[in-house]
């Protein structure tokens, strides 16, 4: 048998008090590892359906009998299509016909008997043949990508991506290709659910939404809030549903709709989705959905004192030329300016630099320090760690010598290892 005395030895030998040290910290080590991994393992994500431009009719309700099972079933898919076309407001058709237009059918749930078939069923036609006998056409303005985050209350508990629910999986179903609405809408697998959650719509900080929008490849945010409270235990749902967007969480429009009990709910939520869409669409014809201009990350703020001697230099310099141009008139001699020393052209370099985050704030702050830095042309996080080293990429006019000394006189204490610096306060 294998003895692990040898391995603790050392560690007992040592005084009681430092040794009950070691093992609480290397306990509390394994234990935050152990918390880490399972924040993000697990079987959580749920990938968004391919979008396409196609016409879609959902929630179609059918219950047919047949000879058999596979009778049943499709004269309820012929209904299902039937009764969809009439839900788009088609002319009137054939079942041939309209069956020809009939790109795909999304069976939303089905119940098949020996000889009935009752279904909720999507049917989704073909636009290139169906869009000219509705007079639809594809949207003509689009929005700019915006990342959605669904937030769900249930039970009094917040959830996004933490956990699987209904409300995730109806917005990953949600056939958004004839949107005129760019949604970005992430699968909330793997660290997904660490990034997106309840706290992220309170945020305020620009740069750390910034950072966010930039990872996932949107513009602006849409957070859709969908509640649902319970009157008894199987009993009538209601759902509230409120639409927010932007960084500063504001609200559009609420409405509410009711589930008759838990098995009604997914129906509700689809529901809900598409109301969400014509929310989100009317908002973008009124021009609420343009994107925030502080989530630029090329925009740039002056300090109100800097700007102030921008402008009196450009006073002087407007003065002095009239100046000229008034001795000129008269035939008067130029004053002879100051021989101007030939400018030295700056080359700008680009260096990585690593700082501390264990909070929003300081990784504000350390952002807004490096830009504010003299030399720094331009400041952008490629790696963000929240409660851990974040890593940005930094332009400096100069070497990274220079760039320290930089930091250095801001406050900073800065290592230096090549091209990359860490830097901390």
């Amino acid at each position: 048998m294998t003895s692990f005395a040898p391995a603790f030895r050392p560690i007992l030998e040592r005084p009681p008090a430092l040794a009950a040290a070691i093992v609480l910290g290397a306990a509390a080590a394994l234990l935050a590892l152990q918390a880490v991994v399972a924040q993000v393992e697990g079987d959580r994500g749920i990938a968004p359906v391919a979008s396409s431009s196609d016409i879609m009719a959902s929630g179609i309700e059918v219950n047919v009998q047949g000879d058999n099972p596979r009778d049943a079933r499709e004269r309820g898919w012929k209904l299902a299509q039937r009764l969809g076309w009439e839900k788009l407001k088609g002319p009137k058709l054939d079942d041939a016909r309209i069956e020809a237009m009939v790109s795909a059918v999304v069976i939303e749930s089905e119940q098949v008997g020996p000889r009935r078939y009752i279904a909720t069923l999507g049917i989704t036609y073909d636009r290139a043949k169906a869009g000219p006998l509705l007079g639809t056409t594809t949207a003509q303005i689009v929005s700019a990508p915006m990342l959605t985050i669904p937030v769900l209350k249930s039970g009094g508990v917040y959830t996004v991506y933490e956990v699987r629910n209904p409300w995730q999986r109806a917005w990953a179903e949600f056939q958004a290709g004839a949107s005129a609405i760019d949604y970005v809408r992430p699968s909330g697998a793997g660290g997904d659910s660490l990034v997106l959650n309840y706290g992220q719509p309170g945020r305020r900080s620009r740069s750390w939404w910034r950072a966010i929008l930039n990872e996932f490849g949107a513009a602006d945010v849409l957070v859709p809030v969908a509640e649902l409270s319970r009157q008894w235990p199987g009993g009538p749902v209601t759902g509230t549903f409120t639409a927010r967007y932007g960084p500063d969480n504001r609200f559009i429009e609420t409405f509410t709709l009711q589930a008759e009990g838990e098995a009604a709910i997914p129906s509700m939520m689809r529901q809900a989705v598409t109301r969400f869409d014509r929310i989100y669409t009317g908002a973008l014809e009124r021009g609420l959905l343009t994107p925030d201009p502080t989530l630029r990350a090329d925009r740039v703020v002056l300090d109100p004192s800097i700007a102030a001697l921008i402008n009196s230099e450009r006073d002087v310099r407007a003065a002095q030329a009239a100046a000229s141009a008034a001795a000129l008139a008269a035939g008067q001699p130029l004053p002879g300016p100051a021989v101007a020393a030939t400018p030295t052209a700056q080359v700008v370099s680009s260096f990585v630099v690593q700082f501390a985050t264990p909070n929003a704030a300081s990784f504000d702050n350390g952002l807004a320090s490096v830009q504010a830095t003299p030399g720094v042309r331009a400041a952008a996080t490629s790696s963000t760690a929240i409660g851990g080293i974040s890593i940005m990429r930094v332009s400096f006019a100069g070497d990274a010598g220079g760039l320290a000394a930089a930091l250095r006189a801001r406050g900073w204490n800065v290592s230096q290892s090549g091209n990359t610096l860490s830097i901390s306060r």
